[in-house]
């Protein structure tokens, strides 16, 4: 019974080792593998760099040909990284360098590989498809990137989107009629950087625009009219402070103040008392650069209501900038003034505290 014991026992361990030793074997040749890998793609960047770096600073008929980038030309694998280089290269480079990239891609018809990722399943090989034919340029691809603007994955409809403002300026905005999800900053401001002109029929989509259900859309449209200042739109802005959002709210005044009408001030001074908090600092904000004086005496009652000390700190700094230093003075020396007002003037006033 003892020997059986120990004979089961000796069998367990020795099965326990033989998998022990198959995993150490598995990782060691994965290792492997992977080590390989990264030299073969460490030399293959050294080769391309070169590449690169040769077509940018010499003519074509200075380049010798290279037979061995030929031979490498051929595998997938390096087609894909040459890609890659490429399209990090371009966003280096302007002009005839620029040009000398793009040539590049074309003379090794690198479009196939950037076209293969669109058929992929992974959302950030699409992803990467789609930014590599944005980069280069490739006009004919905008049919197949268009259908990837409702894909499931921000990853994808983002770069989509991106794509077809790139390619099409504000014309591939039309995604933003029926928008639902929210359009991040670093993603507004992609498209503003690419969005040069305006049509002569753009007021129809910008009006639609602004009554967007999805406060993102209708904040970049917002930008899109500080960037190219269409004062016709100052109405409709307007209105915008009646009825939207906090956010859009904030965002419409900071525009209103960029589109430098001079009843921008005594109106938003008659609204003041009907917006949120965080509206009303933004105001005071506008009212402390325009150097208007009609709204002196909504600055000074601020000062003297129970009110949030953030909303208090903005009026004693409007009143500043609007020369009315000596009144704070005055008002901090009276008798009855708090110490949380003193404060707030003596920062105001640009005072050390003690």
């Amino acid at each position: 019974m003892v020997i059986s014991s120990v004979h089961f026992l000796f069998v367990v361990f020795i099965i326990m080792l033989s998998l022990v030793l198959m995993l150490a074997l598995i990782v060691l040749i994965y290792n492997i593998i992977e080590y390989n890998r990264s030299v073969r793609r460490a030399g293959w960047s050294e080769v391309i760099n070169k590449k690169i770096s040769d077509v940018i600073v010499y003519a074509d008929d200075e380049i010798p040909e290279d037979i061995y980038f030929k031979a490498l030309s051929v595998n997938s694998s390096f087609r894909n990284l040459f890609l890659e280089k490429l399209v990090d290269s371009e966003k280096k480079f302007s002009g005839a360098a620029k040009n000398k990239i793009t040539e590049l891609f074309r003379e090794y018809d690198l479009r196939k590989e950037a076209m293969k990722k669109l058929n992929q399943k992974k959302a950030y090989l699409i992803a990467r498809g789609i930014r590599e034919l944005t980069v280069m340029e490739v006009q004919d691809a905008i049919p197949q990137i268009e259908q990837y603007l409702s894909h499931p994955s921000p990853q994808v409809y983002q770069e989509a989107q991106y794509a077809m403002v790139r390619f099409k300026g504000f014309e591939g905005l039309h995604f933003l009629d029926s928008f639902p999800t929210r359009i991040s900053e670093w993603q507004q401001l992609r498209f503003l950087l690419s969005i040069s002109s305006l049509p002569a029929d753009s007021e129809d989509a910008i009006s639609k625009w602004l009554e967007s259900t999805n406060d993102s859309v209708i904040i970049f449209t917002l930008k899109l009219i500080k960037k190219f200042q269409l004062l016709n739109f100052y109405p409709k802005l307007i209105g915008l402070l009646n009825i939207a959002s906090a956010e859009v709210r904030v965002k419409a005044v900071q525009t209103l103040m960029s589109l430098e009408n001079p009843e921008t001030v005594q109106y938003l001074s008659g609204i003041y008392y009907d917006q949120p908090d965080e509206v009303r600092i933004e105001i005071l904000k506008v009212m402390k650069i325009s150097k208007d004086q009609c709204c002196i005496n909504l600055l000074k009652k601020e000062l003297a209501e129970d009110i949030p000390s953030g909303i208090k700190v903005n009026a004693a700094q409007a009143l500043y900038e609007l020369g009315h230093g000596d009144y704070l003075s005055e008002l901090a020396k009276e008798e009855e003034a708090s110490e949380e007002l003193v404060e707030i003037v003596k920062y105001a006033l640009q005072e050390k505290v003690c």
